[in-house]
């Protein structure tokens, strides 16, 4: 059956206009999501002493709070350097106190016993001369008992002297630099205390931060050399996934860009934004960039999420990453 030629006109302009249209749908793909995995920062926790592990109080896939007891180390030797510590500071504290003191009571009722025995020497040597020097001036005595008599007052004027200086002495205490000595060494013990009480803390130690116990290292009754992780924990904020963005897309992210994860067996993608971007490439070509090369360049970004979000992501997942809100 022959067509007209109009009808030979619009079968062909229906059938261009199909075509067209059917170019310009693959002109608009739908956008590529970029590769990328989850990516988990482990908090490692250790203790900085070594000891044979009494006791560990959490167990691998579990969920802890910040500041549950995570694991103990046996601390036999710190209680003992803490106790140590502790008397060294209450002897050293009551040494410090005495050198601030004067003499017994007792002690100084001697001393003013003994000054009110010399005064009463020195009245009657005061009274002896007055004497004598009376007898001497009518030639009754000898210059010689007028002498004595003068000796016998001045040494009695200075053993008075004497015992009021040593007095006085006696209530003042301790010198001042054997009281500034003695306050150092307190100074000194109480820092000493401080280290061993934290040595001791060392031994038991609880969960820095909220999260998932991940792995735990040792068993009970092994010994852990000190430094070595015996808990190793990832608190949601620490889990992240890392993408891979081609050179000529790069330039037009930033950080703090929203970006969309799309994670299998997660039926809504779970929104997240960039928190860094590499500046520099993760794979270089070996020969200068030319056109075909730059393709090859990929820059790796990461991306966080709400903490909520992050506990249904695990470390080494594959995930589609897509930018934009």
């Amino acid at each position: 059956m022959r067509r007209s030629p109009a009808a030979n006109r619009l079968l062909w302009s229906g059938m261009a206009a199909a075509l067209l249209g059917g170019l310009a749908g693959c002109g608009r793909p739908e956008p590529k999501g970029l590769q990328g995995y989850v990516e988990g920062e482990y908090v490692y926790v250790a203790s900085p002493l070594a000891g044979t592990l009494e006791s560990l109080d959490v167990s691998r896939g579990a969920q802890v709070r910040a500041g549950e007891r995570l694991f103990t180390l046996e601390s036999t030797a710190e209680e003992a350097a803490r106790n140590e510590a502790e008397r060294r500071l209450t002897q050293a504290r009551a040494n410090a106190e005495d050198a601030k003191k004067g003499m017994r009571p007792s002690e100084l009722a001697s001393l003013e016993a003994q000054l009110k025995q010399a005064q009463a020497a020195l009245a009657l040597a005061e009274k002896d001369f007055t004497r004598q020097e009376k007898l001497l001036s009518s030639s009754a005595t000898s210059r010689q008992d007028y002498d004595r008599a003068g000796s016998t007052l001045e040494q009695d004027r200075l053993r008075v002297e004497q015992l009021e200086a040593d007095l006085r002495t006696a209530r003042l205490g301790s010198r001042q630099d054997q009281v500034l000595a003695a306050g150092a060494l307190v100074r000194a013990l109480e820092a000493a205390l401080a280290k061993a009480q934290w040595e001791l803390s060392q031994k038991s130690l609880d969960a820095p931060k909220s999260g998932l116990v991940f792995d735990t290292l040792f068993r009970e009754g092994e010994w852990v050399a000190a430094g070595r992780p015996i808990v190793v924990l990832l608190p949601p904020k620490n889990i992240k996934v890392r993408a891979f963005v081609p050179e000529t897309r790069i330039a037009a992210i930033k950080t703090g860009d929203a970006v969309r994860v799309r994670v299998d067996a997660i039926e809504e993608p779970l929104a997240g934004h960039v928190s860094y971007v590499s500046p520099r490439a993760e794979f270089t070509p070996p020969v200068i960039y030319s056109q075909e090369s730059r393709a090859k360049l990929v820059f790796m970004i990461e991306v966080v999420f709400d903490p909520t979000d992050a506990e249904r992501l695990h470390p080494g997942q594959p995930v589609d990453v897509y930018l934009g809100p």
